[in-house]
């Protein structure tokens, strides 16, 4: 009864048209007229679930495949079939596209649909291939990775994910389900090995372990792999491949080098990509959304004819003639033209008849990406660049490492706040389309100057980013962060000084500085004390806003989601949140000039703090932490220079502070932790493993 009232009805339960099909007579009675319902399969063919039903249940049914988990896998594939009514497909994509944050793409009513049909042959076919010519688990997942633009996980470690007691029962579908001269039926064999494995209990992380598993005999932990010969377990090493060093120098290079790693790339890719092409147009009319559909649902960089131009189209087809093998008719259509061209500024596909056709943007899409192709930049330098995105709005774009914060960064903002009112621009959005908005400080470099003792240039660098910042926050313009990802640290604090933020779902911001041993030093401190102080949340008394920064900030507290920053206040509550990140941008930018009409800066907050007795207070609480074994010797230290900034130093309740005296704290207790020989290590071993030091 409580599916009556729904507008969209989603079956998900197993994949068995008996069941399926009893539970459709089921809902059809009770649902509500006009509802949707779909199905989540990706094995059953759409006319095969609604044989025998309603007509008006086969107007209103559709089939949409998400892909697992559904919050953090963005692909969804989604089907109609002859007979669904001509909205229900358009009301569905929209609805997955802005509410949900879809990558939405429609498929043909073929087994598998896209993604799954070639994710599946292709980790089956390098599976197989690294069983016959004896590849290790660590080679195969080396080459089939970075050097492709594969997450690192790999082949292997992808298994070891989704649980290799998954693939005989996809095995079963798929080859039920194909013609008998799909190329598929070649690679459809289970290997005993892999029998043996799931009979044993060795299904992946979800069981005893998989490909590799961590050995905890003798209270140690040990990752092991398994020796794809013998079937025995060895202590896991990193392989060194000459032809994963060649793969810098581009995916050709690796596939035409000569070692172990190179002629099984060439020996997966050949037969994956040539797959891949082989079933255009029987899964799609379009290039493109198979090349989607991989992105988004296995987390490619780059789709099968992105990486077959990176190739070399012409190349790859000859390569393949040469060996005997099939040329697909798509790439005898392509013949020495690219799949994709960059045209006036617009991104073009090739099509089935060999022209090409504009890359769709459904509308409300700005990339950054088709900006860039079309124009050149306002300004830029080795580690940012500022970008008209028109109708009056500049974008500042972070290009260094992980989008690390360096002296760089800081003088692009200084000169987008100069240039923007100079230049009659009307407002700032900073976003970038990496896979983080900024992890934060470069490391690095604070490093590199404490090792040297370089103590006055640090400051001066600590007081620099301090001082843009501030005339970010001050500027005499509109600035909207709109970060993806994660925004850590330095880039956290750049969000808190901006005049609004319109964040993607999926954004993971947190002041960590003191897992490397420090203080929040650009402002952080100061920004979440006066965010606290003014939250209509929040007790009264002056206590309540130090602890609460002190909470937050003490344990490096990071949001998981754009949601929970607000809980923290790293986010304000006005803050905007955005689903779908192709959307990010545009909602940004729209925020920016809604904001342009009679726009005045903030006016600057003077706050009184508790001072010595508030410190006090904080410092207890951490010596508990230590007696319950919860804090380290470092942490008791970085605690202490914490809780001495939080509570305004020698003050008391009866003083007002200014800005600028919460930005002098912090510098003076950031700078004595960077002395100190155990923050050093902290931050050596951050960059060293990428992992913190709890000493």
């Amino acid at each position: 009864e409580l599916l009556s009232d729904c507008d969209w009805i989603i079956e998900a339960v197993i994949e068995r048209l008996d069941i399926k099909q009893s539970l459709y007579q089921k809902i059809d009675p009770i649902r509500k007229p006009d509802s949707l319902v779909s199905s989540n399969t990706s094995t059953i063919p759409l006319d095969n679930l609604v044989e025998g039903l309603s007509s008006k249940f086969v107007e209103d049914f559709l089939i949409t495949h998400f892909f697992n988990p559904p919050r953090y896998m963005r692909l969804l594939e989604i089907i109609g079939g002859t007979k669904t009514r001509t909205d229900a497909v358009p009301t569905v994509r929209d609805f997955c596209d802005r509410r949900l944050g879809k990558g939405v793409v429609d498929c043909k009513d073929t087994p598998g649909f896209i993604a799954n049909r070639i994710g599946i042959y292709w980790i089956q076919t390098a599976v197989l291939e690294a069983i016959n010519m004896g590849v290790s688990v660590e080679e195969a997942d080396a080459v089939l990775s970075k050097p492709v633009g594969v997450p690192k996980t790999g082949v292997f470690g992808l298994s070891d994910l989704v649980g290799l007691d998954l693939m005989p029962h996809l095995m079963t579908s798929m080859k039920s389900t194909l013609p008998a001269t799909d190329a598929f039926h070649n690679v459809a064999e289970i290997p005993q090995l892999i029998e043996r494995m799931i009979a044993d209990g060795y299904t992946g992380r979800k069981g005893k372990g998989g490909f590799y598993r961590i050995n905890r005999e003798g209270g140690q932990k040990v990752k092991e792999a398994i020796d794809l010969q013998s079937g025995e377990y060895r202590v896991s090493t990193k392989p060194r491949l000459e032809s994963v060093a060649a793969a810098k120098a581009g995916l050709r290079a690796l596939v035409e080098h000569d070692d172990i790693g190179g002629r099984y790339a060439w020996r997966v890719l050949s037969r994956v990509l040539s797959y891949a092409a082989s079933l255009v147009p029987e899964i799609n009319d379009d290039i493109y959304a198979v090349d989607e559909a991989m992105r988004l649902g296995y987390a490619w960089k780059y789709g099968p004819f992105e990486l077959i131009d990176r190739m070399g189209g012409a190349w790859f087809a000859d390569r393949l003639r040469a060996e005997d093998h099939a040329v697909p008719a798509i790439l005898e259509v392509a013949g020495d033209k690219a799949f994709y061209q960059t045209t006036s500024g617009a991104l073009q596909y090739l099509t089935l008849t060999g022209d090409y056709r504009d890359v769709p943007r459904p509308e409300g899409v700005v990339l950054l990406a088709d900006i860039k192709r079309s124009s050149e930049p306002l300004a830029k330098n080795g580690s940012a660049a500022l970008w008209d995105i028109g109708d009056g709005v500049v974008c500042l774009e972070f290009t260094s490492k992980m989008n690390s914060l360096d002296q760089q960064i800081l003088n692009m903002i200084t000169k987008a706040i100069e240039m923007i009112p100079a230049q009659g621009y009307k407002a700032l959005v900073i976003h970038n389309e990496s896979s983080n908005f900024s992890v934060g400080a470069n490391l690095g470099l604070v490093l590199y100057a404490a090792n040297l003792a370089m103590w006055a240039e640090t400051e001066a660098m600590v007081k620099a980013g301090q001082d843009v910042y501030k005339a970010l926050k001050y500027a005499p313009f509109p600035v909207v962060g709109a970060p993806s990802g994660m925004a850590l640290g330095g880039g956290c604090e750049m969000l808190m000084h901006c005049d609004a933020v319109q964040a993607h779902a999926e954004t993971y911001i947190g002041l960590v500085e003191v897992g490397v041993g420090v203080i929040p030093g650009w402002g952080g401190c100061k920004e979440m004390l006066t965010r606290w102080i003014v939250n209509k949340r929040r007790p009264g008394g002056p206590m309540p806003p130090v602890i609460k920064a002190f909470e937050t900030i003490s344990v490096a507290t990071v949001a998981k989601s754009a949601s929970e920053a607000k809980d923290y206040l790293f986010l304000r509550p006005e803050d905007g949140i955005t689903m779908n990140r192709d959307r990010l941008l545009a909602d940004a930018k729209a925020r920016a000039l809604a904001m342009t009409e009679n726009y005045e800066p903030p006016e600057p907050l003077e706050i009184s703090l508790p001072g010595p007795t508030a410190r006090t207070a904080m410092e207890m609480a951490v010596d508990g932490f230590v007696k319950l074994g919860k804090a380290t010797k470092h942490d008791v230290v970085v605690s202490a220079e914490l809780a001495a900034t939080l509570s305004g130093g020698d003050t008391d309740v009866t003083e007002a502070l200014s800005e600028d005296d919460l930005l002098m704290l912090e510098r003076k207790h950031f700078m004595r932790l960077l002395k100190h020989p155990d923050t050093l290590a902290r931050m050596e071993h951050m960059l060293t493993t990428g992992k913190p030091l709890r000493n």
